[in-house]
């Protein structure tokens, strides 16, 4: 078996500092065209819930919020 050369992956690559990025602000969903379909509108369930309460807790990460 054949020894390989050694290198350290934390030593390849560009060093610091980075040139700065130049690359535009994200967009706004309200600027998408065709729209977005984020499913509000479109999706339909399969009714297993109907009838049913559910608390919807995220603790305070926002999922909560997102979901309901």
């Amino acid at each position: 078996m054949t020894k390989e050369k050694e290198t350290d992956p934390r030593n390849l690559g560009p060093k610091p500092p980075f040139p700065e990025q130049q690359q535009s602000p994200p967009g706004s969903v309200r600027e998408l065209d065709p729209p977005a379909d984020h499913g509000e509108t479109s999706y339909t369930g399969s009714g297993r819930l109907l009838g049913k309460v559910a608390i919807i807790t995220g603790a305070d990460s926002g999922i909560g919020r997102a979901t309901a």
